[in-house]
């Protein structure tokens, strides 16, 4: 069955009720044609899972009636990523859905020494509707019932003071150290750097912070690649361990 998702204001459960609108309502009504009477599972993204029917359709919204409802566990590993800004919107974009899909727990855009595209503060809320959008279809497709957190564009320097992890790494090309720790269990941030890399400069804070620099192999690899990369290799950590929550 697949999986929608609606805001947490949106869901009664002293009522039994919840309603869906926008872009959730568009693809449930005017795309996958359902209607009054037909059975769904709803999310609210933050572990809550409801079996629901459909009992009113208008034009912007629907209605449904919750048949029974359950709290899912919150996996016990994050991996969090921290990724430069890329002056090609469509790999920043393909980063969102990817990593979603593969299980990152928030995503933090960051602007470097060398990130070429800064957004000005009008455009940022435009983007950040736009990347919530492609996550959430993502995360749909991936039947998550818990949405990743995506964070307003910060520094470098405000990226180096995140705080709240067990685990905080920066892959760098000059680093030959492979990343040899245990994931699981644990939080992680990732710092990924964009066109260029990061600047020796910016190691050096980085360490200076508690950072540690690794190496994700020789070969160089694009920024979106290795924010992937980064988050498939906790994952596959996950599945070597036969671990049953697989974030």
């Amino acid at each position: 069955m697949e999986l929608f998702y609606t805001l947490p204001e949106h869901i009664e459960l002293s009522e039994r009720t919840l309603a869906i609108d926008g872009d959730e309502f568009h693809h449930l009504v005017r795309v996958l044609r359902k209607k009054e009477g037909d059975q769904i599972r709803v999310t609210d993204g933050n572990g809550l899972r409801c079996e629901v029917r459909i009992s009113a359709v208008d034009k912007t919204s629907l209605r449904g009636e919750i048949l029974n409802y359950a709290s899912m566990d919150r996996p016990n590993t994050e991996v969090a990523v921290a990724l430069s800004l890329l002056k090609a919107p469509q790999r920043f974009e393909l980063f969102l859905e990817k990593a979603t899909e593969l299980g990152v727990s928030s995503i933090i855009p960051m602007m470097t020494s060398r990130t070429i595209f800064q957004p000005s503060g009008e455009k940022v809320q435009g983007k950040l509707n736009r990347w919530r959008t492609i996550m959430l279809s993502a995360a749909r497709q991936s039947k998550r019932y818990y949405l990743p957190k995506l964070d307003v564009p910060i520094s470098f320097k405000k990226a180096l003071e995140l705080q709240g992890y067990d685990l905080r790494l920066i892959p760098y090309e000059g680093s030959e150290a492979p990343p040899n720790v245990q994931f699981s269990g644990k939080k992680t941030l990732f710092l990924i750097g964009g066109e260029g890399g990061f600047t020796s400069g910016e190691v050096q804070a980085a360490e200076a912070k508690g950072f540690s620099p690794v190496s994700l192999g020789k070969t160089i690899l694009r920024a979106e690649t290795a924010g992937l990369f980064a988050v498939a290799y906790v994952r596959s950590q996950l599945l070597e361990e036969d671990s049953a929550e697989w974030f």
